[in-house]
């Protein structure tokens, strides 16, 4: 592939990695948690919203309705033997709510990426030239609920309505000047499921130790897959070389994550994740005209936490600093190459002064290349910016 024709696309996937498999996997982390490595199966906090992890959501005040929204900007340099590129990317990256259902129960909704996918690159081909191209990414409407069943253990779960349209185009130009088009296109709308569990242990009447899992199942897919084919130079109409179910043909893996922190009231939480996926097991057809995929199990690693220097007192000393770090090593195969990634994070959690809410603004650098010939190396710096929206909704004013 050569960087040097790859192309501009306001998502937050432009990768050519994200051409293989279902793009580039999301972890359902807020700007909050980017800021500390994607940190959250163990953490919860009743003024941020965690869908890490759906069994936080009974942590949630019983007067209070919290809103999230997260943009990102990804500023993005490539490189491989051919040569090198700057580019960016970014927009929307997640909605959310949350909001007391009783006493010892919380629910949330929201819409989440599950994947994105955005590339465009080209090569020089016997006889004439090809270029790729793809967008798209699969999403998540989600619905959450979750209870506390005794003090220090929260059951939740997320059910999740799962849709997006994969596109991803081949062009083929001969040297004499005619223009074939070949597109592949997954058609997703199904569900899917999240279950979790979050116990936290006093140490003492302001430290707790926390423990966190949850689990994901993997399923077959639900949608249509198929490849067509446009002759670009005629116009003439669209001929459809295949098209199947994925029922059957292509799917997920299941989702195992694990976290353990340690909190200290409301001045510093430290925590460490693991994810696991084996996506080696999951299943995706190969059809005409594109190559096959091959999958491998997935691993991610986080460290982060924040620290807060008082409750009150000057603004510096009222803000939360964040720091975290990752490391990944991703589910798809590229030319018999695995694809790794570690990053590192930063930020800051701004409140206002009139009311709960708090703007969330950092930093994350992270780096992405294929192991062991290392083909495209990508090095990002993300601006991750969101706003977290505290009200006392279910609060009763007293009229004088």
């Amino acid at each position: 592939m050569s960087v040097a024709a790859l192309g501009v696309h306001a998502q937050n996937a432009v990768s050519p990695y994200s051409r293989f498999g279902y793009g580039l996997l999301r972890d359902n982390a807020t700007s909050a948690q980017r800021q500390m490595g994607g940190v959250g199966y163990a953490m919860h906090n009743g003024r941020q919203i965690n869908v890490t992890n759906p069994a936080s959501y009974s942590h949630v005040d019983s007067l209070t309705f919290i809103f999230d929204m997260g943009l990102d900007v990804s500023f993005i340099h490539s490189k491989d033997g051919s040569g090198s590129l700057s580019q960016k990317g970014g927009g929307l990256d997640y909605i959310t709510m949350q909001f007391p259902l009783s006493k010892r129960i919380g629910g949330s909704i929201g819409l989440l990426p599950y994947s994105s996918v955005g590339y465009s690159f080209g090569s020089e081909i016997k006889n004439g030239s090809s270029s790729y191209q793809g967008s798209g990414g699969l999403n998540q409407l989600y619905v959450g609920i979750a209870g506390n069943i005794i003090d220090g253990l929260s059951v939740g779960m997320n059910f999740s309505y799962l849709f997006g349209n994969n596109l991803k185009d081949v062009y083929a130009t001969t040297t004499g000047g005619s223009t074939s088009l070949f597109e592949q296109e997954l058609e997703v709308r199904d569900w899917h499921a999240n279950f979790g569990v979050q116990y936290a242990y006093k140490l003492s009447n302001d430290r707790s130790l926390g423990v966190g899992v949850t689990y994901s199942p993997g399923k077959d897919l639900m949608g249509r897959a198929r490849v067509v084919k446009y002759d670009v130079s005629t116009n003439e109409d669209p001929d459809t070389v295949q098209s199947i179910r994925m029922q059957h043909n292509f799917s997920l893996a299941d989702s195992w994550g694990f976290g353990v922190n340690y909190t200290n009231g409301t001045r510093w939480m430290a925590e460490a994740d693991m994810t696991y996926q084996p996506w080696s097991k999951a299943k995706f057809a190969t059809m005409a005209d594109f190559p096959a995929t091959s999958f491998i199990d997935r691993y991610r690693f986080g460290v982060g936490g924040w620290y807060r220097p008082k409750d009150r007192g000057a603004y510096y000393e009222v803000m939360t600093y964040r720091l975290g770090a990752y490391y990944t090593r991703d589910y798809i195969q590229v030319a018999g190459n695995s694809v790794r990634e570690y990053g590192v994070s930063c930020g800051f959690g701004f409140p206002t002064l009139s009311t709960k809410t708090i703007i969330n603004l950092g930093v994350e650098y992270r780096h992405r290349r294929a192991n062991p010939n290392p083909l495209l190396t990508e090095n990002y710096v993300c601006i991750t910016f969101g706003v977290n929206f505290n009200d006392l909704w279910f609060f009763k004013r007293k009229i004088d």
